[in-house]
């Protein structure tokens, strides 16, 4: 990932129901959720979510897939982790030990 790539997802992410709508989908790997059921679930209108969904998967954070009637949701896991490894990669500069914290937090959740 490019600094440029990261600026589209952090501000594809910087906006409330954006970031509600991908940690929903997140929690619903590998299965996904249909553009309805994410509506009804953070109370948002489709058609507003639609326009949601529409800049999270410009941003690579979202992929879709029809299934028969039904358009369905899936988070794009790939993108968060080259976005997590983008963010971290160069924290430690050159010394492991200031990451160590960080990635001891991140293994218990993973």
């Amino acid at each position: 990932m490019d600094t440029e790539s990261t600026i589209a997802v952090l501000g594809a992410l910087a906006q409330a129901t954006r970031l509600d709508t991908f940690r929903l989908l997140v929690r619903h790997e590998p299965d996904g959720l249909p553009a309805g059921e994410i509506a009804r679930q953070l109370d948002v209108p489709q058609n507003t979510m639609s326009a949601h969904l529409g800049i999270l998967s410009r941003a690579g954070l979202v992929k879709s897939e029809r299934q028969s009637r039904s358009i369905i949701y899936r988070a794009d896991l790939d993108t968060l982790r080259a976005l997590t490894l983008f963010l971290v990669k160069d924290c430690c500069a050159g010394k492991p030990e200031l990451c160590a914290p960080l990635v001891a937090e991140l293994v218990p959740c993973c």
